[in-house]
């Protein structure tokens, strides 16, 4: 189980509280945040309902699977939510879950640029490593510069673009065990 609340200088991952909807709707609801989510076609969020929905699945995540976390990133010197950062289950394409995890990220476009994401997951992924989790996956759109920066700052291992178990199609795979993370932020 990963602990609720991490800190780091400069942030805060906490789970997500149904005050938050407000801003994951200003984050879901951009298409240059969610075309890299997840498979096509990338819907907008499209109102406060649905942003409510969102934070209740995730925070109901890891009542399933306790090796699950998605924690909301809020800057210390403000309070505000920059993003997401998130270990999740993997299920495959062909086979279901077969106890794969991934780590990734996603933040605000007002958020970007100021080495969050960086901190965050390498933060969180710290911490999974440290409740037991062994290695976690990264997975991508191979021309997901950003996240491909992120990953390598990390650490982790490129695999390169390869087809992709999980989502299917052809994606850049990263793999980030305990000995490639780079410890502190960058």
């Amino acid at each position: 189980m990963l602990p609720d609340v991490i800190g780091t200088p400069r942030l805060r991952l906490r789970p997500y509280e149904p005050a938050d909807a407000a801003r994951v709707l200003d984050t879901l609801s951009r298409l240059d945040v969610i075309r890299w989510l997840d498979n096509p076609p990338f819907v907008p969020m499209p109102d406060l309902d649905a942003a409510r929905a969102w934070v209740e699945k995730v925070r109901t995540k890891e009542a399933d699977d306790p090796r699950q976390a998605w924690r909301a990133v809020e800057v210390r010197a403000t309070g505000d939510v920059a993003g997401c950062v998130l270990v999740s289950r993997l299920e495959r394409v062909e086979g279901g879950f077969v106890g794969e995890y991934e780590t990734g990220w996603h933040l605000h476009p007002d958020s970007a640029g100021h080495g969050y994401a960086t901190e965050a997951a390498g933060a969180l992924t710290a911490a999974a490593f440290a409740a037991g989790h062994e290695e976690l996956n990264i997975t991508m759109y191979p021309d997901n510069g950003p996240s491909l920066a992120v990953a390598r700052r990390l650490g982790a291992d490129d695999l390169g673009e390869r087809e992709d178990p999980w989502y299917g199609g052809t994606s850049r795979l990263l793999l980030l065990r305990p000995e490639h993370l780079v410890e502190g932020p960058a």
